[in-house]
Order: C-alpha cells, then structure tokens, then sequence
C-alpha cells in the first residue's frame, strides 16, 4: 500500500528512481487483482461448483431410495456404510451398527451391515436404509443446503488463491526488479570504483 500510494508523490520527485514508480506500478495492479479478479474468479468458481453440485444432488435423489428394513441383530465392529454421514461426524457415539434384512426391487432378499442413529436396535425393529436401483446399500444423497455449503467454500477457497498466487508474483517480479537494480549499481561501481579518490580523474 505504501508503494501504491507512494506513485502519486513519485510522478514528479526529482530523485525518485524509476524503479520506485515501476514496483508502485506493480504493486497497484496486484492490488487491482486482489480486489476485483479475485472475487470475480471466486464467485465463478462458486457458481460453477454450485450447478456441478445441484445436479449431483439430483442425480442422487433420483437413484437412491429409501428402503424399509428391518434388525437382525447388533453388528460388531464399524459399518461398511454410514447412512447418515454428517450424523456421524456430529453424533459418532448415537450410531450404532446392526445387521439389516431388506428387499431389492427385484425381490430378493438383502442382508448388511449398515450405522443407523436409531435408538432403537432390537431385532425385528423396522429401520429405514438408502439403497440404490439394484438394492445396494449406498450413502444418504447429498442435500441442497450442503451442496450450497461446499460451494460457498470453494469460492472463497479459489478467491484467497487467486489472491495469494498474486501476492506471490507480485514478491517475485519486485525481488527480479531489485536483483537487476543491484546488478546495474555493482557495474556502474566496477567502473567508477578503482578511480574512486585518484588526483585528476573529477572525482
């Protein structure tokens, strides 16, 4: 900010190098990236993710299904599937895993092991599990909300990327800018320097 503000005092100083004016020139466009195409790329990529997200989330609810099922007994172990997974991740000591019989569309009979946030685990307790057209047990589908959530976090995720690999460039070309600065001082120095004090040579 300092370097930016510093262009306007700089235009007409008489001993303001023209290095100081590119690096504040440099320094304002990061500053016009940051503030302006970062946002605008973070709220692409949200937008973006969103859509992507909404037809998951439709494509999910339009092939996984609530089955009824019904207890056989208490699992022991850890499930294979967790039907609620954001329970589980909120409420991990309210699952329980048990065994499950339930019937695919195509008749037959199915038997898995599944966590459920029932309180109630007897057997023959009627539970509800997802499964899909075949009658396989799959995740609970995404809902819109959580969908709406991931997006929101992905824009603000690609914004502060935006704006950190700007800030990065911006260190590197003024690190480039002053390497060649003092490359152009140790020449003019090389030249200058073994006449530097010597009677006759104007110095």
């Amino acid at each position: 900010m300092r370097a930016v503000l510093g262009i306007r005092r700089w235009r007409r100083n008489p001993v303001c190098r023209p290095t100081d004016r590119h690096e504040a020139w440099v320094a304002l466009t990061a500053l016009l990236l940051m503030l302006i195409a970062a946002p605008v790329l973070g709220w692409k990529a949200g937008a973006l993710t969103d859509d992507s997200l909404r037809r998951t989330v439709r494509a999910q609810h339009e092939q996984r299904r609530l089955t009824p099922a019904v207890v056989v007994r208490a699992a022991s172990g850890t499930s294979r599937f967790a039907q609620d997974p954001e329970a589980a991740v909120t409420e991990d000591s309210m699952q329980r895993s048990v065994v499950a019989d339930w019937v695919a569309p195509d008749g037959t009979a199915r038997r898995g092991t599944v966590s459920t946030a029932s309180t109630k685990t007897a057997p023959g307790t009627p539970i509800d599990v997802w499964t899909n057209d075949r009658g396989d047990l799959v995740m609970r589908p995404m809902d819109i909300s959580a969908a709406h959530t991931h997006a929101v976090l992905a824009g603000i995720g690609a914004a502060l990327l935006a704006g950190g690999l700007t800030e990065s460039v911006r260190r590197l070309v003024v690190w480039r800018m002053r390497q060649r600065r003092y490359a152009r001082i140790d020449r003019a120095w090389a030249e200058v320097g073994p006449d530097w004090g010597r009677t006759g040579t104007g110095s």
